[in-house]
């Protein structure tokens, strides 16, 4: 990475706000205008930024990126709201997430049989979160009724951290390789990685809460530091985890979700930061994927690798969520419509590059190529196909009538910050 690479990706995002208005609503979604961008002038293009995925730097930007992404999307979903009001997503994470999994494995042992089976839990664990960014014009539709694009919305905002163990212990397993772990390593493994994880993140991010809340009731804090204040909250978290031997992106997520369900006063700093910084650091893993991790996956292309990725993204996502959906009342073209918009992006992207840095996993090339091929496909095909899916599935939902699609539901923030007031 050198000064010039540093001056391209400036000029790209630069580019990009001056015309992000005229391209809202359009099928040229942000991940889709930064990757294929990354992918031009990357080592895949005309080769004039140097960017290498093993690079210290990306691998610090991933780590950070990912630690705040899944404190803040953890922190903007109300559970209480969700629990009370938003059956479909709670029927998808708990039900369509566990059996994508196990369908994916399946399916990835069957097509690739030299790998071992925990490296294909592992390659369906990295594709099993979705990205609502990536499908924007879904979630932020006014056509697409609220009940619908807010299971998305809840869905592609817990399901990164929940999935998260998952990765973690497969990874673990498949760097293990054929040698049986003792007992009393498994044993230390379950209770120091998820146990003092998630008890550090619920200890601190309730404490978290309570001296924000106070800080805020007595004037002590400003509204521009309070902003500060989330994202030291965060990397504090994943520290104070990884110095005591826990997980610390466990430790973010389940900190971000009991400090955002404990906090009393609005958390518009937390939105200003997911409308910014937040924006700011998926544009840029966008960017690296597009320059340096797609050229990557290119050079190892297999054709194998491209069935197993239209697999995830058709039969291994929808199959579970129609399944999860059964005598939820909704209709056939509610469940192709929500089996459909479960793009694959900045969570995959970011576990991927956990993994190859901690863990050594055997046929790690093979896992990276087949995630981006993924990811770049769902980048094209979901980002295409949002704007006018959402308007013709909109219209047809109108001609329901009443049921269950048009149930009003309470909305909750997007990961871009809080629902706009208008659609584009």
């Amino acid at each position: 990475m050198n000064a010039m690479s540093l001056a391209i990706g400036a000029g790209a995002l630069l580019l990009y706000s001056l015309i992000s208005g005229r391209l809202q609503g359009t099928i040229i979604t942000a991940p889709l205008a930064f990757a294929a961008f990354g992918l031009a002038v990357g080592t895949g293009g005309f080769g004039v930024a140097e960017l290498d995925f093993e690079h210290g730097a990306i691998h610090v930007v991933a780590e950070l990126t990912l630690i705040l992404v899944l404190f803040t999307d953890a922190a903007r979903i109300d559970l209480r709201c969700v629990r009370r009001d938003h059956n479909l997503p709670v029927r998808m994470l708990l039900v369509a997430l566990p059996l994508a999994v196990l369908v994916g494995a399946v399916i990835a042992k069957w097509l690739f049989p030299s790998i071992m089976i925990w490296e294909a839990a592992l390659l369906a664990a990295l594709l099993a979160p979705t990205d609502a960014a990536l499908g924007q014009a879904v979630v932020s539709s006014k056509d697409v009724p609220v009940r619908i694009r807010q299971a998305l919305n809840v869905e592609s905002g817990l399901n990164d951290g929940i999935v998260l163990p998952a990765v973690l212990l497969f990874a673990a397993l498949a760097s293990a390789g054929q040698e049986t772990a003792s007992a009393g390593s498994w044993v230390q493994f379950v209770l120091l990685q998820l146990t003092l994880g998630p008890l550090t993140g619920v200890v601190l991010g309730y404490l978290g809460a309570r001296l924000l809340d106070t800080a805020a009731e007595r004037g002590w804090a400003s509204a521009a530091y309070q902003g500060i204040g989330i994202l030291a909250m965060a990397v504090l978290t994943y520290l104070v985890a990884e110095l005591l031997g826990g997980n610390g992106f466990i430790a973010a997520f389940i900190g971000g979700m009991v400090f955002g369900n404990c906090l009393r006063h609005p958390c518009t700093f937390l939105f200003e930061f997911m409308e910014t910084e937040g924006q700011l650091l998926m544009l840029i893993t966008f960017l690296v994927f597009g320059a340096a991790l797609l050229p990557e996956a290119i050079e190892h292309f297999h054709p194998e690798y491209v069935v197993y990725a239209l697999l995830s993204l058709t039969v291994i996502r929808m199959v579970p969520v129609a399944v999860s959906l059964i005598g939820a009342r909704v209709r056939l073209p509610t469940q192709l419509f929500l089996g459909w918009f479960g793009p694959r992006g900045l969570a995959s992207i970011l576990f991927v590059l956990l993994v190859m840095e901690e863990a050594d996993v055997p046929n790690h090339e093979m896992l990276l190529s087949i995630t981006m091929i993924t990811v770049a496909l769902s980048t094209l095909l979901h980002g295409v196909t949002a704007a006018p899916f959402a308007k013709l599935y909109g219209g047809m939902t109108q001609r329901m009538g009443e049921c269950a699609e048009n149930q009003p539901v309470p909305e909750l923030p997007l990961r871009e910050g809080p629902m706009p007031a208008i659609n584009d």
